[in-house]
């Protein structure tokens, strides 16, 4: 039995054919749904170290000593960095979760990340490159329709159409 040429496995333009078909079916997953995840889940990982610094509405005095200790960031008072830090780790994740001022809570944490991956954990470059990357989707490409910042946009296009009509 001979095999056409369309059909045989080694035939490099029936594997580009295949792989034309998976790109076209990736292609439509949504950026929306991409700018979703990427805000939420890098937004839980420092929600998470946020709960870690404060009990109730106070930075803890264990956190105080790990910024003086372990991290010992340069240029900066260890108690001001704790609450700098634990305030950045609760309010930009919600921003962020929530989809308002999506980039400049992205920008804010891509910050963090620099400042995390030069001075306290540089050997943790994967872990923050991944973060890094995350708020990069949301810096480029904004929060998608999921978000608070969409609907705001759409106000105040909407708005703006009406007064352009009159």
């Amino acid at each position: 039995m001979i095999r056409s040429p369309e059909t045989h496995p080694e035939n490099p333009s029936a594997l580009i054919a295949a792989m034309r078909t998976v790109a076209a079916v990736l292609d439509k997953i949504p950026q929306s749904l991409i700018s979703l995840a990427a805000r939420i889940f890098p937004a839980a990982v420092f929600w998470r170290s946020g709960q870690t610094k404060v009990e109730g509405f106070h930075v803890t005095d264990n956190a105080i000593a790990l910024f003086r200790d372990e991290y010992a960031l340069p240029w900066i008072d260890p108690a001001l960095a704790a609450n700098i830090a634990a305030f950045s780790e609760h309010f930009f994740p919600l921003l962020l979760v929530i989809g308002l001022a999506s980039r400049l809570s992205a920008l804010a944490l891509l910050g963090m990340t620099a400042v995390i991956e030069f001075f306290v954990y540089p050997d943790a470059w994967p872990t923050h490159g991944v973060w890094a990357t995350c708020f990069l989707v949301v810096i480029a490409r904004g929060p998608g329709i999921f978000s608070l910042d969409h609907l705001i946009a759409r106000r105040f296009a909407a708005h703006g159409e009406k007064r352009l009509s009159r």
